[in-house]
């Protein structure tokens, strides 16, 4: 090809408004750790091997067949270069345009609103800003320009009649792309480094990097002659073979998240189906500096080819914050995911993998009471949700709930119990476990609902989240103990308490109570002596048939959805001061408004209490008019 026919075919291109100013970003900023540019380059190539390795598992009608899936890497101290080679799927010169010209636009914006919070940050304490959202979002790429000033990228395509693109860029608007010169299947990479990026052309320097990002790449990584990553991939080592330490580096080149994480499960076996996994729970629920993901990927591969980056089926969506890779010779590797989802080695690999996890989470429970805490905090969402929604697994999901209770006398103490525990507690005649609803920890700790069980000594668990009311339908009872709320109207408790003493007459009760009844309507069904009430002032209480209806009103709010208000029973203590003022104010004038306002305000207390006031702000001229009565000494 003549120069003049290369020069026609070349032309220059602008990129994108989101990778210009990615581009200004990495070029300009002060970045710790630019070594992770090798980090994303090497995990390019090695995703471009894997897309051919599975390609020619149909098909062997590719350039190059039998090429070696490897990487090679060579560095030119000289002349300040490093050059990436793999012998992968290669790009076409629309692909290259797609993949090195554009990003994902939402991605593009995220990523950059990100950086430049952290750069905010930074500057505020004075310090560099950190390099762990590269490669979240599709622009690991471009953290070339860290360290270069230059970047020529040729591929070919493993098309038989595809030909060889050359993209070049340095860093500003625009790039060049055009007819290159490679005879081979695959991608080369030459970074032109930057004078003060001159530490990485150094083959030592390449080397640590490789062995601290990019040990695990399931392809040899050659410098030169010599080999210098592991490859043997961990997940199909023997559990004994692999150090303590190696977990969490595997854990953070897998995931990109930098933190170590909280449990890992290597399992490696041939019965009842050949299996070779590691697994993990993260440290948190939302992990990596921008993506903010929830939901973990599983791997999969099959003879050591990886078939699925992202698997969905191979563990009960309540596990779905694991991470990790899975590697089984017992599936096909000419599978569609329709087949995977459908073959029966997957429902015994699902199988064995819940089991063994949940039984992992258990023996964490027993031996490390602060740490599974601290997964309960971040998770217990997920094993609520598998209560509910996992009739099968509802047993085993049963002794890895937690919850606070009425237990733990000091309201700082964050300590969490078990079923089992509480069963230990019991008091005599106990068939029940009772628990209370409610908006918040301090919440629950202050409903009125508790004063007879406390009375008694009677336990009684605290469920502050809104997804608790969607789990008690998957958990009625536990070991012949059935799960009763406290705000039953009817409840009938073991032992006895002393009743309270009424401090008004039945007829100053009557008149408070009448006029309770007009100014609340509807909302209520009834408003009554309570029986049971010591401490507090009032409770709204369910009738036994109404109870199913208000938890499945709180499953609609965890929904989002609108859902009108049931009438409740109002129960007032007539011992305590404020009911007994209230009394004596409704005798002296029967239209007294700071009753009316007091009785809205008592029924609005208790719907915030619980969690489910759909708008507290309408309450704030009511405790202003209440403020003014007290401070203009209205009686």
């Amino acid at each position: 090809m003549s120069t003049e026919d290369r020069e026609v075919k070349t032309e220059a291109l602008s990129f994108r408004a989101e990778v210009r100013q990615l581009l200004d970003i990495l070029a300009h900023s002060l970045y710790s750790e630019r070594e992770v540019f090798l980090r994303e380059l090497i995990s390019n190539a090695s995703d471009a091997l894997n897309r051919i390795q599975f390609e020619m598992l149909t098909n062997r009608e590719v350039l190059d067949p039998e090429a070696e899936l490897a990487i090679h890497i060579e560095v030119d101290q000289e002349a300040r270069t490093i050059a990436i080679r793999d012998r992968g799927i290669g790009m076409t010169r629309e692909e290259l345009i797609e993949n090195l010209g554009t990003i994902a636009q939402s991605g593009a914006r995220s990523f950059l609103q990100r950086v430049r919070q952290e750069q905010k940050e930074a500057e505020e304490e004075n310090r560099s800003f950190a390099t762990d959202m590269i490669g979240q979002f599709g622009v690991g790429f471009y953290s070339v320009f860290m360290v270069a000033d230059r970047v020529t990228v040729t591929s070919r395509s493993y098309r038989l009649d595809a030909e060889a693109v050359q993209w070049e860029a340095e860093g500003g608007d625009t790039y060049t792309i055009g007819p290159g010169e490679w005879a081979e299947r695959g991608t080369s990479i030459t970074l032109h480094l930057k004078e003060d990026a001159h530490e990485f052309a150094n083959a030592w320097r390449l080397r640590q990097i490789i062995k601290r990002h990019s040990d695990f790449v399931a392809f040899p990584i050659f410098m030169g002659e010599e080999q210098v990553n592991q490859q043997q991939a961990l997940w199909r080592r023997p559990p004994r073979e692999v150090e303590a330490g190696q977990y969490p580096s595997f854990y953070q080149q897998l995931t990109m998240d930098m933190d170590d994480p909280l449990l890992h499960m290597h399992l490696s076996t041939d019965v009842p189906v050949d299996l070779h996994a590691v697994l993990f729970v993260p440290s948190h629920r939302e992990r990596g500096i921008i993506e903010r993901r929830v939901e973990g990927k599983i791997k999969l591969y099959s003879h050591k080819v990886l078939i699925q980056e992202e698997t969905r089926d191979l563990l009960p969506s309540y596990y779905r914050f694991v991470e990790g890779v899975i590697d089984s010779e017992d599936l096909p590797l000419n599978v569609s995911r329709e087949t995977v989802q459908s073959n029966p080695v997957m429902q015994r690999i699902r199988k064995s993998l819940s089991g063994r996890l949940t039984k992992e989470l258990n023996e964490l429970a027993e031996k490390d009471e602060e740490k599974y805490a601290r997964f309960w905090k971040e998770f217990g969402i997920f094993i609520k949700e598998g209560i509910a929604t996992e009739f099968a697994d509802r047993e085993s999901l049963i002794k890895l709930l937690r919850f606070h209770t009425t237990h733990d006398t000091d309201q700082e103490d964050e300590r969490l119990w078990s079923l089992d525990d509480y069963k230990r507690r019991i008091v005599e005649n106990q068939e029940h476990i009772y628990y209370v609803l409610a908006g918040d920890l301090s919440a629950a700790r202050l409903s009125p609902h508790l004063d007879p069980l406390a009375a008694r000594g009677i336990e009684v668990l605290l469920l502050t989240e809104l997804i608790d009311s969607f789990m008690l339908t998957g958990l009625r009872e536990y070991e012949g103990m059935t799960l009763k709320n406290i705000d039953d109207a009817d409840l009938a408790l073991p032992g006895e308490a002393p009743p309270a003493d009424s401090a008004i007459s039945d007829e100053e009760f009557e008149q408070l109570r009448a006029r309770f009844v007009a100014v609340l309507g509807e909302r209520v069904k009834e408003v009554r002596a309570s029986k049971v009430l010591r401490n507090s002032p009032f409770r709204l209480v369910s009738s036994a048939e109404d109870t199913t209806t208000r938890e499945m009103q709180r499953i609609h709010q965890l929904l989002g959805q609108e859902v009108a208000q049931q009438p409740r029973i109002m129960e007032l203590n007539r011992s305590h001061p404020l009911i007994v003022g209230l009394a004596k104010r409704a005798a002296a004038h029967a239209d007294d408004p700071v009753v009316a306002v007091s009785a809205e305000q008592l029924f609005d207390n208790a719907l915030l209490l619980e969690g489910i006031h759909t708008n507290p702000a309408a309450m704030v001229p009511r405790i202003q008019a209440l403020m003014e009565a007290a401070a203009s000494g209205t009686s």
